[in-house]
């Protein structure tokens, strides 16, 4: 089994290398092998020079958008370039540790389309009241609408299984992405499991994090127009 490791990257000078690198160095568990992805999202900064300079070092596949077209984008192209049957998306940030992967990979069975790692309910300084609000705000609408107990809808730690992954028509161009593949993968009756996070180490606005009311607003109407379009799904959705 190959874990197909997503990074999508905008403007990540300060942590790219870092966390390519933990990724790179981080074991796997229960057999898997591993597969970098990395999709330079039109960096304006030296994200590209840097990671070039990091490929010399470690194997990963790096392909890029001249200009800047959102994390949906980038999860797509990284997406149709996958050979791993599991799919992990990864942010270039150092807010989600690698070293999750292994708690991640273990709650994945055969009746499970998807594992996220919530966040929980703790406290961080730097992660601002707003940001925790709209979170909770938009996974209870999920629940709300689909029936279901999810913790942490927006958790960027989401695991996939590659052909459940491919058969949701995803259209999303930027942050909603984590609002249309959640209530996809719910509207076609896909099972997601949690998993608590233990190294979740949120950065504030200053140190480059770029979800904003904006994409807030965005996830809103995407939850909506999932839900009021959700017979289309059921028929698209593949589950094992």
């Amino acid at each position: 089994m190959t874990l197909s490791i997503i990074i999508p990257v905008y403007n990540e000078a300060r942590t790219v290398a870092e966390v390519l690198r933990r990724v790179h160095g981080v074991p796997l568990s229960l057999g898997y092998e591993k597969e970098i992805i990395v999709v330079d999202d039109g960096s304006t900064d030296d994200t590209p020079f840097i990671v070039e300079s990091v490929a010399r070092e470690i194997s990963l596949r790096l392909f890029t958008h001249e200009c800047n077209r959102g994390k949906g984008v980038a999860i797509r192209t990284a997406l149709a370039e996958a050979r791993g049957e599991v799919v992990l998306i990864q942010d270039a940030d150092l807010e989600y540790d690698p070293r999750e992967y292994g708690i991640l990979l273990a709650a994945l069975s055969a009746e499970t389309a998807a594992v996220y790692g919530a966040r929980g309910t703790k406290r961080y300084p730097k992660r601002g009241f707003h940001f925790v609000l709209g979170a909770r705000f938009l996974t209870g609408l999920v629940n709300f609408l689909f029936g279901v107990h999810l913790t942490d809808s927006y958790t960027g730690y989401k695991l996939f299984r590659t052909e459940v992954l491919r058969s949701l028509a995803l259209s999303a161009t930027g942050f909603e992405f984590e609002a249309e593949v959640t209530c996809k993968l719910l509207a076609g009756g896909a099972r997601i499991v949690e998993v608590p996070l233990a190294h979740y180490m949120p950065r504030s606005v200053a140190e480059g994090k770029k979800i904003g009311w904006r994409d807030a607003w965005r996830g809103f109407l995407t939850i909506l127009w999932v839900w009021y379009n959700n017979k289309e799904w059921l028929s698209l959705i593949k589950t094992r």
